[in-house]
């Protein structure tokens, strides 16, 4: 059996659809808004057209793990709590650095994954609660060619108290972030370049990922903007200025990761991000008027971008190195203690310093 016939087992009929002429449909999930013929997948290769009908992948995860929030990387979710992640298989983009192309570029990649494990939305949530998890994150593989599964995990991980959210290139449509809104309530999105034919490179294009940025915050959801700085690709000082200036002019509260470029999958050949070209865009963040700016995915510290500060005064209020929580000053009004400002987010009410972080990132639930 190949691997789209297996997963063809594990799906179920969408609503995400509108109908077209001569038994094909259009499917809404995401922004490639692909028009599918009868008895062919969209651009992601997992959501298909079986006799008029969009079927789409449900009931089973290729990933199931816990980690700290802050891997997402949410910095302003719950510091230093945990995170069950899970992942599905297949992506809307086919990025060249991708470093989660085993998952993401299954049918697409002869070298990509296999594996995957039937299981129901309320097992993955005793598994949460099971691990003290505040929260279900989808991710791993582009989570919005799998909303429906998602929605099914998330309702039952609202009903038990838990936070929800997507790790997401963000090239979503107005209807799915529509279908999400009742159930998710944080949403990283990786803003790869403003540049519409680097984009295209990538598979997709520039205009659906703004527009899922200016209508997150909008509907309710927490949000988090990662750009990983790849050398010669999208580290102008002119693009990265662009780019902040447009999260600026959504809010200037929106917590912006710039994150370093390590080699590889097809992008084997550019020198890694250094820590000079993080504290660059950093420093175009701030300038733009972005008041959270962080850097990370290095092998060293960071100089000041791994902490909040507060906006109004600098007081340090969560300090971190890596995916560790040293402390959180921040009060269970969500304030700086300092000056009384509030800072945007979701706050743990009376969260301390983590005593080993190391429990979330080797343990695996199940």
């Amino acid at each position: 059996m190949t691997l789209a016939e297996a997963l063809s087992n594990h799906t179920r009929r969408s609503e995400l659809q509108e109908p077209l002429d001569g038994n094909r449909i259009r499917c809404l999930a995401c922004g490639h808004r692909c028009p599918i013929p009868a008895g062919f997948a969209g651009v992601c290769k997992v959501r298909f057209n079986h006799q008029g009908t969009l079927r789409v992948p449900y009931g089973y995860v290729n990933a199931l793990q816990c980690d700290p929030i802050e891997k997402k990387p949410f910095f302003h979710v719950l510091p230093g709590s945990t995170a069950l992640s899970f992942g599905m298989l297949g992506c809307s983009f086919h990025c060249g650095y991708c470093q989660n192309w085993v998952t993401s570029q299954a049918l697409r990649d002869i070298r990509s994954t296999l594996e995957f494990r039937e299981i129901g939305a309320s097992e993955i949530v005793r598994l949460a609660r099971q691990a003290k998890a505040s929260a279900i994150v989808s991710t791993y593989n582009e989570p919005l060619i799998t909303p429906e599964w998602a929605a099914g995990v998330f309702r039952e991980a609202r009903a038990a108290g838990l936070a929800t959210g997507f790790v997401s290139n963000g090239n979503a449509t107005p209807e799915v972030l529509q279908y999400l809104r009742p159930w998710l309530n944080l949403f990283k999105v990786d803003l790869k370049s403003m540049d519409d034919a680097r984009y295209r490179q990538l598979g997709g294009r520039l205009q659906p990922v703004l527009d899922s940025i200016a209508a997150i915050p909008a509907m309710g959801a927490w949000l988090e903007v990662v750009t990983l700085l790849v050398p010669g690709f999208n580290d102008s000082r002119q693009e990265l200025n662009a780019l902040a200036r447009f999260l600026a002019g959504v809010s200037p509260d929106i917590p912006w990761h710039v994150t370093g470029f390590h080699k590889s999958y097809k992008m084997t050949g550019l020198e890694n991000t250094g820590t000079a070209a993080l504290l660059r865009a950093a420093s175009i963040g701030r300038d733009a008027g972005l008041r959270y700016v962080y850097g990370g995915n290095l092998d060293g510290p960071v100089p000041d971008l791994e902490n909040t500060l507060c906006a109004n005064c600098r007081a340090l209020l969560v300090e971190r190195r890596g995916f560790r929580v040293y402390s959180n000053r921040i009060t269970a009004e969500g304030c700086c203690p300092a000056c009384g400002t509030h800072i945007p987010g979701l706050w743990a009410a009376g969260a301390g310093p983590i005593q080993d972080s190391g429990q979330w990132i080797h343990a695996r639930c199940g």
